[in-house]
């Protein structure tokens, strides 16, 4: 077929030839629109215009063939394979040194291993998106704080609560979904023990200059598609029975995961840094 077109086409002038080469015409009913403005006001408190024509423009990203998966500008932590993104303080000989992590990997999941350590990321990030899907253990040997218990160290310093909440009475600001020792969650999402939830976790580091703080840190937090912390201020450190302040850090830090004895299981751990508006 692509023979007997080249061979029809050597006899065609060249008037038909360049006509040939044209592009299609639009239809009649097509529309267009300016790509900007440069005479519009200024919006108040931005250097840009109303549909600014210099305004850089977003940078694209394809999301995730499906609900959940890493979109292409994400540092995937861990898709089910291996621990390689990660590692534990060391103990014993070790202490003070980072050792490969020791929790388990099964099934496409991570299983805490009790004693061993938190898990750590080799990356730092600061202001963030996480996404985690974690499940309680389906055997309960305890009630409380010791069903499932684990936490999502944002900064490796702020504790996004993990527990099995499932017909579980404890303190409120330490049930799933709480910013540890702070605010307890809106409602309470979870699903059964052994069942999947998920975080979707929008997380504003604080800022300091010197050894002062001059903005705090603000988290929200969808639990398994429901909002239970919305552009929420973070009023310190994770702590236990008391309140633990501020200490400066730096912009970026690690993300860990608590490891609290228990036996919690995680997949599909992704994060995106995110960027000012207006960034190229």
């Amino acid at each position: 077929m692509k023979r007997r077109t080249i061979l029809s086409l050597a006899g065609v002038a060249p008037a038909a030839w360049s006509a040939a080469q044209q592009p299609t015409p639009k239809p009649k009913n097509w529309r267009t629109s300016p790509l900007g403005y440069t005479d519009t006001p200024v919006l108040p408190g931005q250097p840009w215009k109303v549909h600014d024509i210099a305004r850089p423009r977003p940078s694209v990203v394809t999301p995730g063939p499906r609900p959940g998966d890493p979109p292409s500008d994400a540092v995937v932590l861990f898709s089910g394979k291996d621990l390689s993104q990660w590692v534990q303080n060391g103990t014993g000989p070790n202490k003070g040194k980072q050792v490969p992590a020791k929790w388990k990997v099964e099934n496409g999941f991570v299983e805490c291993v009790g004693g061993t350590g938190d898990l750590i990321s080799k990356e730092k990030f600061g202001d963030a998106q996480y996404h985690i899907e974690w499940s309680a253990p389906t055997e309960i040997d305890g009630d409380s704080q010791w069903r499932g218990n684990s936490g999502i160290l944002i900064m490796s310093r702020y504790e996004m609560q993990v527990l099995d909440s499932w017909d579980n009475p404890t303190y409120a600001d330490g049930q799933a979904g709480a910013i540890y020792g702070q605010w307890p969650p809106l409602v309470n999402p979870i699903r059964k023990p052994g069942e999947w939830n998920t975080y979707d976790l929008f997380w504003e580091a604080p800022k300091f200059e010197g050894s002062r703080m001059v903005k705090p840190a603000y988290v929200t937090l969808m639990f398994n598609g429901v909002l239970v912390h919305h552009h929420k201020e973070v009023i310190g450190q994770m702590a236990h029975r008391t309140i633990r302040p501020y200490e400066p850090h730096a912009a970026e830090e690690p993300l860990s995961i608590q490891d609290h004895d228990t036996k919690p299981r995680f997949r599909n751990i992704w994060v995106r840094k995110l960027k000012p508006y207006d960034s190229k």
